[in-house]
This record gives structure tokens, C-alpha cells and sequence, in this order.
């Protein structure tokens, strides 16, 4: 678990609260990801994340410590369309990261794609060559910037009005994955989702808010969260990405139009129940 805050410039103040969860750190600005998309809480090496800039950039993962320091820039061997989430978690080879290049604003992609590459460490300069999965849906092109991995599935979150929820399972053989529709979470624009590092929850994201689900109770198909987070309060520019580890929460967001970097924020939150 990430037990250190992100503690640059910040003071603890009583009152900075966001539902039931406390700031304790943040924001720390990321001059290097000034369009912050997505967030993982790293496996291979403790106290790391991962986070990456959104299309149009350098396939590019940028690995922050806890003070939220980048600590190494390790580059994909792809050409990403529209990249717009990372995840953490097993994989056959040990623990991988996975990158969805899933944006679809158009609705415009007959496919879309996902890689799974083993996860780096901080200082490497370029990670293996990933495995591709090409990505389609049973009922056509959907616009989605929120994937997250549970075992052997993959879920993907869709960005429109009632956050359709999809689920895939990896073949131990091939590289095609049709994603089949489960259900709606009746959430909408939603940025990002991630399993936290344990595994128990399933965060979700929208620009102002932020939704915890059991895992056991969301692979089930029961979607009502356990949780709901209020962020108006943050002021962030631009909310894209969250991630969990034990009860600390990791948002980032997006620059200013005019700023150069992006900004990660850390709550605690009590996640009784």
C-alpha cells in the first residue's frame, strides 16, 4: 500500500473533506502530463504510480512516487489513436500494465485496442514489446474512456449518458476480444475506473464524482456503490483519472487551457461497510 501522502506545498487543513474522505495531500502539479488521463497504482514496485498524457502525445508512461515526483519516463513501442486509461494488475507473466486506446468521439471506430505488456520498472527506457487485443463491441462503436481488469476480464465503462458497462475475457489463445454489454451503471461522462490494489473495489469516475462498488457485487451485475464521492469541492481543471489502494484515492486531472502540466490530489477515505 502507498502509505506515504503526497505532501508538496500542502498543509492539512480540517475542512478540506470530500464526502466521506479526507485531502491529505495535493494538488501536486505535473508539468510533464499537462493532459492527465489515466492513473494506476503500480504492482511491480511499491509506492509507484503510473499515468500518461491523452492522444495526440508520445506513447509515453510516466512512473510518480509518493511525493509526486516523476521518476522515470518509459516509452511503449505503439502508435496509440486515442489512449485514454491505464490499469494494474496479474497477468500470466507476474503483474502488467494495460493501456486502453479505446476514445471513440466519432463513433467512428470499427475496433478499437487494448495492450498488456509486463509491467516496467521506473528506470527502464522501454518496456517489451506489448500483446494486442483488438476490441470490438457486440452492438457497434461505443465512445469509452474507463477500463479496468478483474482476473481474467476486462471491463470497459462507456462515456456517454448511462455509463454501459462491458465485460470481455481474455483467451489464452488469439488477440480478438468482443466485449458484451452487461448492464448500465446509470452514471454519466464517466473519465476512468480502476480495481483497487487488493482487489475489493471498483472505483468509477465521472468529472464531479466518484463511485466505489464492491468487486464481487459489480462483476455480479448488482450496481448500486457503496460509496459516492462528491469532488466539486477540488476545483479540479479538469477531472480524468482515479485509482485506490487500501483507503487512499488518487484523482488526476488536466491542465488549464493555459498550464503546461496536469495535477494529482490524494484523499483517504473510510471505506467501512
Amino acid at each position: 500500500m502507498l502509505g506515504a501522502a503526497f505532501a508538496a506545498g500542502w498543509i492539512l487543513r480540517p475542512d478540506d473533506r470530500t464526502g466521506p474522505c479526507v485531502v491529505t495531500a495535493g494538488p501536486v502539479t505535473l508539468p510533464d502530463i499537462g493532459e492527465a488521463s489515466g492513473i494506476a497504482v503500480g504492482r511491480r514496485t511499491p509506492g509507484l504510480l503510473w499515468s500518461h498524457n491523452d492522444s495526440l502525445n508520445d506513447a509515453v508512461l510516466f512512473a510518480l512516487d509518493s511525493a509526486g515526483a516523476v521518476r522515470g519516463r518509459v516509452r511503449l513501442p505503439i502508435e496509440p489513436r486515442d489512449w485514454e486509461d491505464v490499469s494494474a494488475a496479474p497477468c500470466p507473466e507476474g503483474d502488467c500494465l494495460y493501456v486502453a486506446d479505446i476514445g471513440d468521439n466519432l463513433l467512428a471506430r470499427r475496433s478499437v485496442r487494448i495492450y498488456r505488456v509486463r509491467e516496467p520498472a521506473p528506470g527502464d527506457a522501454e518496456t517489451a514489446p506489448p500483446e494486442m487485443f483488438t476490441a470490438t463491441y457486440e452492438d457497434g462503436p461505443h465512445n469509452a474512456e474507463a477500463l479496468f481488469v478483474v482476473g481474467s476480464d476486462l471491463y470497459i465503462v462507456t462515456k456517454d449518458r448511462t455509463g454501459a458497462l462491458f465485460r470481455a475475457t481474455l483467451p489464452a489463445s488469439g488477440s480478438d476480444l468482443t466485449f458484451q454489454r452487461g448492464g448500465e451503471l446509470g452514471l454519466a461522462m464517466v473519465t476512468d475506473a480502476e480495481t483497487s490494489r487488493d482487489g475489493a473495489w471498483v472505483v468509477v469516475r465521472t468529472f464531479t464524482q466518484v463511485y466505489f462498488y464492491r468487486t464481487v457485487d459489480l462483476t455480479r451485475g448488482a450496481y448500486v456503490p457503496v460509496l459516492q464521492v462528491p469532488l466539486d469541492g477540488l476545483n479540479e481543471p479538469q477531472g480524468e483519472g482515479v485509482a485506490l489502494d487500501g483507503g487512499l484515492l488518487f484523482l488526476v486531472s488536466e491542465g488549464h487551457p493555459r498550464e503546461s502540466g496536469g495535477s494529482v490530489i490524494t484523499l483517504s477515505c473510510n471505506l467501512k461497510g
